[in-house]
């Protein structure tokens, strides 16, 4: 795999200028105005072109020629913010602008550029796909920017774990390290146990490709010190207690936050933050074979707390409690961490609304603000310090699957927050990483969640 398809992928903006093609892109109001190009307008009311969200319509010359198209963008356009990523997949190919809309200029050009996002690697050929003017007062660099980090989240999860096992993943985490000069070092598997890094050791040694912890530094010292670690089980059996064959289907997202992370590690340093980064991934896969961990098994982590093993499906919050507990060992402004975690995040919130858990206040109004601002969802969840019991074993310190099944997302929060103890701005997300129906802007597969949100913050708190 060509680690940096966003490199070689075509871009969904046409940058050359040339001829164009208009887009009208309206609501009702603009029809019963008649504030509108008077062709478009003609034709809109003799087709009854109705503007209803994600409609399209193809307006021809008077010659029969195709003079342009109108695209509906319903009575209230802030409804669908990105509902412009619907034309990157309805228009036919050609070069196109848009000439009417009721947005921003980043906005439409945003949601159009993620919306024209296809995984082909395992097509035959490709697709042609339209191209469209990107608009002059828009911020084209830093759109491109955050397409090329939301692309590669997508395109890291959509890649079946044949070609995204635990080798490729150092690969692609080793090519974004040397695309931005950053520093990137690698503990492999035996190794982890010399480095004191037994959880992710015990996770991943049944498996064909070792375990390993990825990590890497970049920027200045004296700039604002952010920690990433992101969840890498490169594929989920459940290990011994086993998932049955419809639960394992999309396994291979299961490394969805380490893809994410990379995601926003590429905004990060490709805006030149003045941050002092720091990226941690343990990788893994949670595979069945002799030396397989067991229910029952008792581990002693890097902290030195010991946890019993309760389901061996549980391995999530194993591997992030290593990486965890290493990140909090050195000081920082802010530790971020993602992962596909809890099936019952997706019970309380579904999948396109990723809870995320901190105790620092002022760490959660930013954060909520900055979704807001960039209409990427999130939906802060308690650390209730109420269920903390839940997380103790009776013969070690912690279980990693705290019985009754209640709260889950917040037990495995509670139950990583055990690691976090000298640095006290650390956010969780536990995200699904996927979308399971397609949207204007994005198709159904792996997906980017909340890292552009993280990137607003970002910017705001290091400008």
């Amino acid at each position: 795999m060509a680690p940096f398809q966003f490199i070689d992928r075509p871009s969904p903006f046409n940058t050359k200028g040339g001829r164009t093609l208009p887009i009208f892109a309206i609501t009702p109001a603009h029809i019963e105005t008649g504030t509108i190009d008077p062709i478009a307008l003609d034709w809109a009311k003799k087709a009854g072109f109705k503007a209803e969200a994600g409609a399209l319509l193809m307006v021809p010359t008077e010659d029969g020629h195709l003079g342009g198209a109108l695209f509906g963008l319903g009575k209230n356009p802030s409804d669908a913010p990105f509902l412009t990523g619907k034309l990157a997949r309805t228009l036919p190919a050609g070069d196109w602008h848009i000439e009417t809309a009721p947005l921003t200029a980043n906005r439409l050009s945003l949601g159009y550029g993620l919306g024209s996002y296809r995984f082909e690697r395992y097509k035959a050929s490709a697709s042609e796909a339209p191209t469209l003017l990107i608009p002059t007062d828009a911020d084209a660099t830093d759109i491109k920017r955050q397409l090329a980090g939301v692309f590669l989240a997508r395109d890291l999860i959509n890649t079946p774990t044949n070609d995204m096992g635990p080798e490729a993943m150092e690969d692609v985490f080793r090519a974004l390290g040397e695309h931005y000069k950053a520093k990137v070092s690698v503990i492999t598997g035996e190794d982890l146990l010399k480095e004191n890094f037994p959880l992710i050791h015990t996770v991943g040694r049944a498996a064909a490709q070792a375990p390993r912890l990825l990590e890497l530094r970049w920027g200045k010292k004296g700039g604002k010190r952010v920690t990433l670690v992101g969840k890498g089980v490169c594929f989920d059996t459940g290990g011994l207690d086993i998932k049955p064959s419809s639960s394992m289907l999309l396994m291979k997202k299961d490394m969805g936050g380490a893809a994410n992370v990379m995601g926003l590690a590429l905004m990060i340093m490709d805006a030149k933050l003045k941050v002092d980064l720091r990226v941690l991934l343990p990788v893994v896969e949670n595979s069945i074979s002799a030396n397989a961990f067991r229910p029952g098994d008792i581990y002693r982590s890097r902290k030195g707390l010991t946890v019993q093993i309760d389901n061996t499906d549980a391995e999530g919050r194993l591997i992030l409690a290593d990486a965890l507990a290493y990140a909090d060992e050195e000081d920082a402004d802010l530790i971020v961490d993602m992962a596909t975690l809890t099936g019952a995040a997706r019970v309380a919130l579904g999948p396109d609304l990723p809870p995320f858990f901190t105790d620092d206040e002022d760490l959660a109004h930013d954060l909520t603000e900055a979704s807001l601002a960039v209409d990427d969802p999130m939906w802060r969840m308690p650390l209730y310090m109420g269920y903390d019991k839940d997380v103790s074993a009776r013969i070690a310190d912690l279980t990693n699957a705290p019985s009754g099944g209640m709260a889950g997302s917040i037990t495995a929060a509670l139950f990583l927050k055990r690691f976090v103890t000298r640095n006290k701005h650390w956010a969780h997300f536990d995200i699904y990483g996927w979308a399971q129906a397609e949207r204007p802007h994005s198709p159904v597969g792996g997906e980017a969640q909340a890292i552009r949100a993280l990137y607003h913050h970002l910017r705001n708190v290091t400008a």
